[in-house]
């Protein structure tokens, strides 16, 4: 089958290692098959072909957490965590993983996932759209809801608004009812958060009108420190990567005094994808950047890398079942 793979991992020119062509694959036992007809590129992707979070003995493989597609004549959406069906949150599962880290990814005519993985895709979403929800919009979706224990009318900090969680947030957080603020490196970055729904848009370490009540923390090193000194006591930063680095200086002092809270999110299970889906249909859409044919993915993710993309790159699959909605 056609499909993009991880052929071998290279740090400084991610993009050296993709390959484009056909494979062969044997799918776990008792595994569900989904002729894919969208799938969405995320960082992981890029993380994934410069050899963070996958080892050397699991190449070739092949990429792509998000996806949308027909299973046995239905049009579903495959939840990329693949975990231990033992655990009522699949999140919690300490052997869990994500498609295209121990089992092929999306970016293939045909993905095979556990049955329980699917959930079905509403008609009034296209197949571009359903393909953006499972991780990057999953992952702002649970930030924003179940582990922020925020209210309407709460005010956001964003940190890096134009990254692919980022967008989500700003997305999904005005949606929600939040005053949504960013910071972005570059004037075209903070006019494009303003135009997709936040409040108002600064330089990264800007002085604040006010604290906020909550921070969406992607960054890491670089946003660390602004992120724990803007929040008001009792605040929550969110912490769902660490782009620019993951071991900043803690400020434990910060943290106890002023009561703040730290917890680290990552994607949401399956409920909760289907609760995004609900509220994505009801008030919002994503985000889309660029809708490509799968043969210019290896342009979708060079644009992702060189951080070109304002929303969802997705590519459509060759080949693929007919689009039905």
């Amino acid at each position: 089958m056609r499909c993009a793979w991880v052929e071998r991992f290279d740090d400084q020119d991610p993009l050296a290692g993709l390959r484009l062509g056909d494979r062969d694959v044997t799918p776990p036992a008792g595994w569900v098959p989904v002729e894919v007809v969208a799938a969405a590129a995320n960082h992981h992707d890029i993380w994934s072909l410069r050899g963070v979070g996958l080892s050397a003995d699991r190449l070739p493989m092949i990429l792509g957490t998000d996806a949308a597609g027909i299973a046995d004549g239905r049009e579903v959406i495959v939840h990329a965590v693949v975990a231990d069906p033992a655990f009522p949150d699949e999140t919690l599962d300490p052997r869990r993983s994500i498609l295209s880290e121990r089992f092929h990814g999306t970016f293939a005519e045909r993905v095979w996932v556990p049955e329980r993985n699917l959930v079905d895709k509403h008609p009034d979403l296209s197949w571009e759209e359903a393909a953006c929800l499972p991780t990057a919009y999953l992952t702002a979706w649970r930030m924003l809801t179940s582990d922020s224990k925020l209210s309407t009318g709460d005010t956001i900090l964003v940190q890096g608004a134009t990254g692919g969680v980022a967008t989500a947030a700003v997305v999904l957080g005005h949606a929600l009812g939040y005053e949504v603020w960013v910071t972005s490196r570059t004037g075209e970055g903070r006019a494009f958060a303003l135009r997709i729904g936040a409040a108002a848009a600064f330089e990264p370490g800007a002085r604040l009108p006010r604290q906020v009540d909550a921070v969406v923390e992607s960054v890491g090193e670089a946003t660390w420190a602004h992120s724990l000194a803007v929040l008001r006591p009792g605040g929550t930063v969110l912490v769902c990567g660490a782009t620019t680095g993951a071991m900043p200086p803690a400020q434990l002092n910060r943290i106890f005094f002023r009561s703040l809270r730290v917890i680290g999110s990552t994607m949401g299970t399956r409920d909760e994808l289907m609760a995004l889906q609900d509220f994505v249909v009801a008030h919002v859409r994503p985000v889309i950047s660029r809708v490509r044919p799968f043969a210019d993915l290896p342009a979708a993710l060079a644009d992702l890398w060189a951080g070109r993309t304002r929303g969802k790159e997705v590519v459509l699959l060759p080949g693929g079942p007919p689009r039905l909605g």
